[in-house]
């Protein structure tokens, strides 16, 4: 903390403060290594999945329900899913995500 007030009366006397610009620059570096790269690369993984659907994918919506993809509507903005024997819904592509390791048992 004193480093900082420190830095900030000596950008006040007029002179150019380095000590200023570098913490900005690694507080940036911070952000981007922590929160963007892996938003980016998560962003990718559910990409990739969506463009490798195929029939019988196990999927679950944005709204948390699990399913099984029956119908890919080629050159539609949705597929449509099996939720339960014989019951299906259309929902749009960017509302499904990939199922991980633990599904409910119907």
């Amino acid at each position: 903390m004193f480093t900082i007030i420190q830095a900030a009366q000596g950008a006040t006397k007029g002179g150019f403060d380095w000590s200023m610009i570098i913490m900005i620059v690694a507080m940036f570096a911070i952000v981007y290594f922590f929160m963007i790269k892996p938003q980016r690369k998560r962003q990718k993984e559910i990409e990739n999945f969506r463009k490798g659907l195929a029939i019988g994918s196990k999927v679950m919506t944005a709204s948390g329900v699990y399913g099984e993809v029956k119908s890919l509507n080629e050159g539609e903005s949705y597929l449509t899913i099996e939720i339960a024997k014989g019951v299906t819904i259309q929902i749009d592509r960017n509302y499904v995500y990939a199922v991980g390791t633990q599904q409910p048992q119907a």
